[in-house]
C-alpha cells in the first residue's frame, strides 16, 4: 500500500472538533481531532487516573516517532502534523470506539488547497500499543512498521492474552500542508436524543 501522498490534488479530511474551533493546528502535544492530549489521553483535562495512560500515550507516540525518524523519515511526524480521518467512516467507527474523546464535538469536513504531504495509517495500532501488556523491543519495531508501511491491524492478525484481538481501522490522515473547512458537513458527537 502506497500510503504517502504528495501532491496539489484535492483531499477531504475529517476530524471531530469542540463548537466554535477553528481549523487547523492540531498537534499530539496540544491536542488532536482524536479529543487527547498526552496529559489527558481521554480528552478534557487531566485526572490523577489519567497518569498511567499518559506514560503509554508517551512510550506509544515516542517509539512510533523514533522509528519514523530511523525508516520512514520522509513521513510527516505524528508530533507535528495535523492529525485528521480520511474519511467520514474512519470518523464514525472512532466515535464507535472512542465516544468519551467525541462527545459534544462536532465532525467537520476540510479540504486540501495547494501542495501538501499526507500520509495514511491505521489508528488502531495506537489502541494495540496502549493495551496493558509488555512487548518486546522488537514487538514494538514490528507494530511501528506495520503503522508506518500503512498496514491495517485487521491485516496483520493480532493477539492479546493468547486471543485474537481484532479492531476495525480508523485510517488517520497525517497532514501538513494548508487546509479550508467545508461548512454544511458538520455533524454533532453528541448522542442520538440528547443536547
Amino acid at each position: 500500500m502506497d500510503n504517502l501522498i504528495k501532491d496539489t490534488a484535492t483531499l477531504e479530511l475529517f476530524c471531530w472538533l469542540e463548537p466554535g474551533a477553528e481549523l487547523p493546528g492540531w498537534d499530539i502535544l496540544k491536542g488532536s481531532p482524536f479529543g487527547a492530549t498526552l496529559a489527558a489521553p481521554e480528552g478534557g483535562e487531566p485526572t490523577p487516573g489519567d497518569q498511567l495512560l499518559s506514560v503509554q500515550n508517551y512510550f506509544a507516540e515516542y517509539h512510533l516517532e523514533y522509528f519514523r525518524q530511523r525508516r520512514y523519515n520522509h513521513f510527516p511526524s505524528r508530533l507535528h502534523a495535523m492529525l485528521q480521518f480520511a474519511t467520514r467512516t474512519d470518523a464514525m467507527t472512532f466515535r464507535f470506539k472512542h465516544p468519551q474523546r467525541v462527545f459534544g464535538k462536532n465532525l467537520v469536513c476540510a479540504q486540501t488547497q495547494g501542495a501538501y504531504i499526507c500520509s495514511f495509517h491505521d489508528a488502531s495500532w495506537l489502541d494495540y500499543l496502549r493495551l496493558p501488556h509488555s512487548l518486546s523491543l522488537s514487538a514494538l519495531d514490528e507494530v511501528a512498521d506495520y503503522y508506518w508501511s500503512g498496514k491495517t491491524v485487521e491485516e496483520v492478525g493480532l493477539t492479546f492474552m493468547n486471543e485474537p484481538w481484532q479492531e476495525p481501522p480508523v485510517i488517520e490522515a497525517l497532514y501538513q500542508g494548508t487546509l479550508k473547512p467545508v461548512w454544511g458537513h458538520q455533524q454533532s458527537g453528541w448522542l442520538p436524543g440528547f443536547r
